[in-house]
């Protein structure tokens, strides 16, 4: 009988017994028992992309079952991780040279997809990312939080807005964010710059919004950057990116760290009264660390985005795209 992996995983998340496990999939009690007990061991645990079936799910918890296992070269993960981190270096290129690596050595490879899909399972369970979508130091994204914070006027009780800038690197999501009191040009700016001092370097591309404090015209043949932003991008040797317009997908982890830090920041501090906008970004500072600190939720996710940077994009590394920070000089917004 079929043993269906996956339909025993997502029942037995869903917190069902073995017994109506085994009622509803057909398969023993034991060998239920058995596939759990692989898949706590490999940090295994849905929910699955579509592309997890129960052959793959097979070949990664009972390897000896798979034919031909015998005589094939297991991939050496942790030095594919490291070269996929470099530039240019895709998973297709790592696979070709593992094939030519089996076949000086005599052994047999695995197939393409199926290195693939062992390599995702390594970096579910060893790395803070499921896969490199974007290699360690090559992106910012930035953009400012819908929700705004506030400030009480000491002498009129006026409640003033106070907008939370925010940038972050898709490799490990690792962010910083910063309250000010506009989103002008020169806060926006100023941000970029307080960022980059944060994370220790500069990337080597910037992904932003198609706001008019940085972006004047975005055709589909052409971006015009404003002068400022442009001379910014020049002085620290990095290329913009604007998003296109209404296409969340072109900064997804600036997007949906937004609304993770509407939560643990903006909204954490909701019932707190600041004066002015030093004592508001100590607080945001505060609950920054917080964030940046906490444990990923994700199970197949360890560690948090603080470790993940480090071991994935902190300066110094030799993978890493950062370049060291070259101090602002003038005409650019100052740092203090």
């Amino acid at each position: 009988m079929a043993i269906h992996y996956r339909q025993i995983l997502e029942l037995h998340a869903q917190e069902l017994v073995q017994r109506d496990i085994a009622a509803i999939t057909g398969n023993s009690r034991p060998k239920i028992s058995e596939v759990i007990k692989q898949a706590e061991l490999h940090q295994i645990s849905p929910p699955f992309t579509d592309d997890v079936d129960d052959i793959w799910l097979e070949s990664l918890l009972f390897p000896q079952k798979q034919p031909m296992a015998k005589g094939r070269q297991m991939p050496d993960f942790d030095k594919i991780h490291e070269e996929l981190a470099k530039p240019n270096v895709t998973l297709s290129l790592v696979h070709y040279e593992y094939e030519q690596e089996c076949r000086q050595n005599g052994t047999i490879p695995y197939a393409y997809r199926t290195f693939c899909q062992y390599y995702r399972a390594y970096a579910q369970k060893y790395k803070a990312t499921m896969r490199i979508r974007r290699k360690p130091g090559e992106v910012m994204e930035v953009d400012w939080v819908g929700s705004p914070l506030h400030i009480v006027d000491r002498e009129t009780g006026e409640i003033v807005k106070a907008y939370l800038f925010i940038a972050s690197l898709p490799c490990s999501a690792y962010s910083y964010c910063e309250a000010f009191m506009t989103e002008q040009q020169k806060a926006w700016l100023t941000g970029h710059i307080h960022a980059y001092e944060f994370f220790g370097g500069v990337t080597q591309y910037l992904i932003s919004d198609n706001l008019k404090t940085g972006v004047t015209s975005h055709k589909h043949s052409e971006v015009i950057l404003n002068e400022m932003y442009r001379d910014l991008a020049l002085h620290y040797g990095t290329i913009v990116m604007p998003a296109r317009v209404r296409k969340p997908k072109d900064k997804p982890t600036v997007e949906g760290v937004v609304g993770t830090v509407s939560t643990w920041i903006i909204a954490a501090l909701r019932n707190e009264t600041f004066f002015d906008i030093e004592e508001l970004n100590k607080a945001v500072r505060i609950k920054l660390k917080e964030f940046n600190e906490r444990p990923f939720t994700k199970k197949y996710k360890q560690g948090s985005r603080l470790s993940a940077f480090h071991d994935e994009e902190s300066l110094p590394c030799d993978h890493c795209l950062f370049k060291l920070i070259r101090w602002p000089v003038g005409g650019l917004p100052s740092c203090n």
